[in-house]
């Protein structure tokens, strides 16, 4: 028995030290990869495809300031207000959920870059579990500058195509301090099944949420200016 306790007590003590030690390196230096551009690239191999990952990092002051209020416009309007979980939109989701309607995310940008950045993307309640560790840990160490700056280079913005950098080059042939509201307003658009949305194609549909978005952009909370590029 006491060898199982400490045993358990070795392995909480690595899965803690190693986690938060973790978190506070990745404060500081850039996110090169992640778990779901290794994830894309197995599955291009198993479909017989070239991997590919189109990623540059870049700081956040040489990132349009427009594309953060688009990504809040769009995936979480209170980014700068909540402490890393929106608890009204997860009770609507549950609410909904038990009702039989589809199933929406209520995850917010830091719950969405503590998945992209140290998980895995398919749901199960081990993942939850530790998304809300990680979200927790990010929002204490990271804050909000940080947290977003990570979120912009690392999500995924088309096929093969993660960050900012990558989206505005690839999609848009600039650079991404040089990207338009437009512009901004169709890659958050894209961002919840960016696979299937082209940002650089966009839709009638596409279209008429991209105005959607343009009109919450003025509406919300203004991320600090200073730290991205005008």
């Amino acid at each position: 028995m006491k060898n199982i306790t400490r045993w358990l007590r070795n392995i909480l003590i690595f899965f803690f030290t190693s986690t938060i030690l973790a978190v506070v390196i990745l404060k500081y230096i850039p996110v090169y990869i992640t778990p779901l551009m290794l994830i894309r690239c197995v599955e291009a191999v198993i479909d017989g495809k070239e991997p590919a990952i189109n990623h540059h990092w870049v700081p956040l002051e040489k990132i349009d300031h427009n594309l953060p209020q688009a990504v809040m416009a769009s995936e979480d309007n209170l980014f700068l207000k909540h402490s890393g979980f929106d608890l009204e939109q997860i009770q609507k989701a549950q609410i909904e959920a038990q009702q039989g309607k589809r199933q929406r995310g209520a995850s917010t940008i830091s719950q969405q870059t503590a998945r992209n950045v140290f998980l895995w993307q398919q749901r199960s309640w081990l993942r939850k579990g530790l998304e809300a560790y990680f979200t927790f840990l990010i929002e204490k160490i990271w804050g909000k500058e940080r947290i977003m700056e990570v979120y912009l280079n690392s999500i995924e913005m088309g096929r093969n195509i993660y960050g900012a950098e990558a989206v505005a080059r690839i999609n848009f042939n600039t650079t991404p301090d040089r990207l338009t509201k437009d512009q901004c307003a169709y890659i958050a658009v894209s961002l919840p099944n960016p696979r299937e949305r082209d940002s650089a194609h966009p839709t009638a549909w596409m279209k008429k949420a991209h105005n959607t978005i343009k009109k919450r952009m003025t509406q919300i909370d203004q991320f600090p200016r200073d730290l991205c590029a005008d």
